[in-house]
């Protein structure tokens, strides 16, 4: 993939800011105990699904005999939408806020990298292997720090569903990653394709907000939090994950959203009040330096070498 190195920093750039916003969900929904899993995942990504066809009407009907013409990828793309926050709040629920968020978000790259071989015939290059190893190495060792491996292989089958829930979510993001990139590479601008399919995707969440959204309502606290979620993270975020896809490869969007745990994980120590031990920063180190050797550019590391070279 040829990309000016500018539009690479910029995509990169927009997707960390996507994965720095996400991981404020789990702690924004700590302040609305009383709101289903089902039910925040509907109103975030559902309304901001709607938020984003919205400002996109323009480009959207632009693009609509492009968008019919594969029409099969975007509604692929729709579904895995509405079907991601489901099973990402509910794997958080069913196993916990770690174990859930560690399988739906350490799954995705693999499973991405999988997609793109299978149906693009990409090919992995060992420094992104390298790099996605760190970063889910990092991802278990948040996991293993707040949750000790027994119970998680002894946790029942809620936990099991948990994990399960947790690999349907994986998929469906790398799956609608995958699609919404299909698109742009095929001419259809950036709002438009991630406008269509995040709009097919909160249509198809607003019956499961009707059915589950009652608690929203029943105090400012509630309908602050579902607002927030659906206009922060999904909406600004979801925007700025499309500005990355369609500059950067989806495999390479999907690794560098391994810092939402680390950003997640902060936010609990700070204001929650969790304490997070000392392998878990371990595992915050290594999914940084996942981040490093995935998106820097080989021609800086090699001049930063020769520099260093020249002064010993």
């Amino acid at each position: 993939m040829n990309t000016a190195p500018k539009d690479f920093r910029i995509g990169v750039a927009a997707v960390i800011f996507a994965s720095v916003v996400w991981g404020t969900t789990g702690t924004a929904a700590t302040f609305a105990p009383e709101v289903s899993a089902a039910a925040i995942g509907a109103a975030a990504m559902g309304i901001g699904g709607l938020l984003q066809a919205a400002i996109a009407t323009k480009s959207i009907r632009r693009s609509i005999p492009d968008l019919a013409l594969h029409w099969r990828k975007l509604f692929l793309g729709g579904l895995a939408v509405a079907l991601y926050p489901l099973a990402f709040y509910g794997s958080m629920r069913l196993a916990g806020v770690t174990i859930g968020t560690v399988v739906t978000l350490g799954s995705a790259p693999l499973l991405s990298a999988v997609i793109e071989n299978l149906f693009d015939g990409a090919r992995l290059s060992k420094r992104w292997l390298g790099g996605a190893l760190l970063g889910l190495a990092g991802m278990l060792l948040l996991c293993v720090a707040e949750s000790s491996s027994t119970e998680i292989f002894t946790g029942g089958h809620s936990t099991i569903a948990g994990i399960g829930l947790g690999l349907v979510g994986g998929l469906t993001y790398a799956l609608y990653s995958w699609t919404a990139r299909g698109l742009m590479l095929q001419g259809i601008r950036s709002s438009a394709a991630m406008g269509a399919t995040f709009g097919i995707g909160g249509l198809l969440l607003m019956p499961v907000l009707v059915m589950t959204g009652g608690p929203f309502l029943a105090s400012w606290n509630n309908a602050a939090v579902g607002l927030y979620m659906a206009i922060v993270p999904m909406f600004l975020g979801y925007i700025c994950f499309g500005i990355g896809l369609a500059r950067i490869p989806a495999s390479m969007a999907t690794t560098i959203t391994l810092i939402e745990p680390v950003i997640a994980a902060m936010l609990a120590v700070a204001i929650i009040g969790e304490r997070l031990p000392m392998l878990g920063w371990v595992g915050v180190v290594l999914i940084i330096c996942c981040l490093v050797v995935i998106t820097v550019p080989m021609k800086f590391i090699l001049r930063r070498q020769s520099s260093l070279s020249g002064q010993s």
